[in-house]
């Protein structure tokens, strides 16, 4: 997507218990704007402060938050299916998809 991204993703667990969604996110901000500002030659914010994050509750379907997640593309108008997207990454040997 060209202005956001969605992750659908397990925390791991270290001596300390489960990786929290902030320092989860905290990681991958951090990480991928110091390569962007890297590749584009340059300094400052690349991520907005303020992100959405949705903890699924035993009761919600994955299958279909993942669905969703994977029809964006689609549904934003990007590409008119799903395999002409780059971006999008599954991995088959997890997920029935």
């Amino acid at each position: 997507m060209p202005d956001h991204v969605h992750l659908v993703l397990t925390p791991l667990r270290d001596e300390n218990g489960l990786f929290s969604v902030a320092e989860i996110m905290q990681g991958i901000k951090s990480s991928s704007a110091h390569q962007i500002n890297r590749a584009l030659n340059r300094t400052g914010q690349v991520w907005q402060h303020e992100s959405f994050d949705h903890v699924l509750r035993r009761e919600e379907g994955i299958e279909a938050k993942v669905e969703y997640v994977i029809q964006n593309p689609v549904r934003a108008g990007l590409v008119r299916n799903i395999s002409e997207y780059p971006w999008l990454w599954i991995n088959k040997t997890k997920t029935k998809m």
